[in-house]
């Protein structure tokens, strides 16, 4: 097993507010809770809140691994029943790690052996790193243009490039970023979950853009050139005679770009009602009503 001296010193549980017992979901449901309120596009580059926003990482990286929680757990219990040693005097004093290899590993001699042994390890054989799991939140831009961040993953910071495009849910795999290996082992993988955030204006389906617009009912009936925005600018869209509310259009090339090609802009238009008339437009809707006194829209419904 491989024990990092930060275990130590750090009580994971209290830097995301859970006690010992919490099962797997509380404290999942505790770090996305701190992470949002301390994230750095929330905070406004805040130093003391990106300090904190940091811990809730190195927490979380560290108990939602289950296997590296049971290792978390049993090396400060074995460290709290030995932290003590009479000091000079008849004194007690604090024992410091400097070398947790040597403590850890069973190096004591005169055959007392090392805390190793409480963990039941043998021989020390090169130890693999476990793979980690951690969470990243993206604004809709950073998602759509790519980003590089930084996150404090089980004590040490890694820099994670996000590919442009990347969706929503989507895991990201780095290699030998996860856990330190033992005694010369390799260490594992970082696999990071990332969480796009939304944009006002616009949804997304992989690598299209959607967006609904309003047009009136004589736009569509008579047909029009709109303005429709796109993420770098405009785009003038023409409407056909007659077009039905919830049509789609697709503008191409004014998508997503991502490694794999870009995608394209889909148009729903939506035909908008007034609240109110005035006399003049309420007479010649009026009109328009009798002149298609004879023609039934529900025909086909045979009604």
């Amino acid at each position: 097993m491989s024990v990092r001296r930060e275990w130590l010193e750090k009580d994971y549980y209290a830097d995301l507010g859970v006690s010992k017992s919490s099962s797997s979901k509380d404290i999942k449901r505790a770090y996305r809770k701190l992470a949002q309120q301390y994230h750095p596009d929330t905070t406004s580059g805040d130093p003391a809140s990106e300090s904190r926003f940091k811990e809730v990482n190195e927490a979380y990286s560290v108990l939602s691994d289950d296997k590296t929680r049971v290792e978390y757990d049993q090396a400060r219990d074995a460290f709290a029943r030995g932290a003590y040693a009479g000091g000079p005097g008849g004194g007690t004093q604090y024992v410091t790690i400097d070398d947790l290899g040597d403590i850890f590993g069973g190096a004591a001699g005169g055959g007392f052996g090392g805390l190793g042994d409480l963990f039941g390890r043998g021989a020390r054989a090169p130890q693999p790193g476990a793979d980690l799991e951690a969470e990243l939140s993206l604004t809709f831009h950073e998602a759509i243009g790519g980003a590089t961040r930084t996150m404090s993953v089980a004590g040490r910071d890694v820099q994670v490039r996000i590919p442009a495009g990347v969706n929503d849910g989507a895991r990201i795999k780095l290699k030998g970023k996860g856990r330190l290996g033992g005694n010369g082992g390799p260490a594992g993988d970082l696999f990071v979950r990332i969480h796009a955030g939304s944009h006002p204006v616009f949804g997304r389906s992989s690598k299209d853009l959607k967006i609904e617009v309003p047009i009136t009912f004589a736009e569509a009936a008579l047909g029009a050139d709109i303005t429709v925005p796109t993420l770098d600018g405009s785009v003038t869209l023409r409407i056909p005679e007659g077009t039905s509310s919830g049509r789609k259009f697709r503008v191409s090339g004014k998508g997503v770009s991502t490694p794999k090609g870009t995608g394209d802009l889909i148009v729903t238009v939506a035909i908008t009602v007034p609240k109110e008339l005035d006399d003049e437009q309420r007479a010649l809707l009026e009109k328009l009503r009798a002149r298609d006194l004879d023609k039934n829209p529900r025909d086909h419904l045979g009604v």
